[in-house]
């Protein structure tokens, strides 16, 4: 749980604490009532997607190990070669042939639907997992 505490005060005004607590799981940042009524400026919001900034920054493991599994199969890559999100398609062997297979195999597994100008742009396995992840919360949303 993180904290901020703030002490404010003069020589005129008595000092006043305030306790600002964050919890990950919760929803909502809060502070005492006495402070919500000291200082009208304390404002209570609730903060539930806050936490999810990071993870539109990179894509999920969960999605990310399915694509490689994918991409294994699709390339028939040997078992003992690594693949995780840094992986080129290129670097495994792929083609552009091969490339728009691994497409439509991510297509069927997650049940999206790729446009053309975005499966150019993939090259990695983190690229496709990404996309797959702002696609899937696109389609639920």
């Amino acid at each position: 749980m993180a904290a901020l505490a703030v002490a404010a005060g003069s020589a005129v005004s008595p000092a006043y604490r305030i306790q600002l607590s964050g919890r990950r799981s919760g929803t909502a940042f809060f502070a005492t009532q006495r402070a919500v009524a000291t200082f009208p400026s304390v404002r209570l919001r609730t903060v539930a997607k806050r936490f999810q900034i990071a993870c539109s920054v990179c894509a999920k493991q969960g999605t990310i190990d399915k694509v490689c599994g994918i991409v294994k199969k699709q390339l028939a890559v040997a078992e003992d070669t690594p693949v995780n999100g840094e992986t080129k398609f290129a670097d495994l062997g792929a083609d552009s042939l091969d490339t728009v297979e691994i497409v439509m195999g991510l297509e069927e597994a997650f049940g999206i639907t790729v446009d053309e100008s975005s499966a150019q742009e993939i090259k990695t396995v983190e690229d496709a997992a990404m996309l797959i992840d702002k696609l899937v919360i696109d389609k639920e949303g």
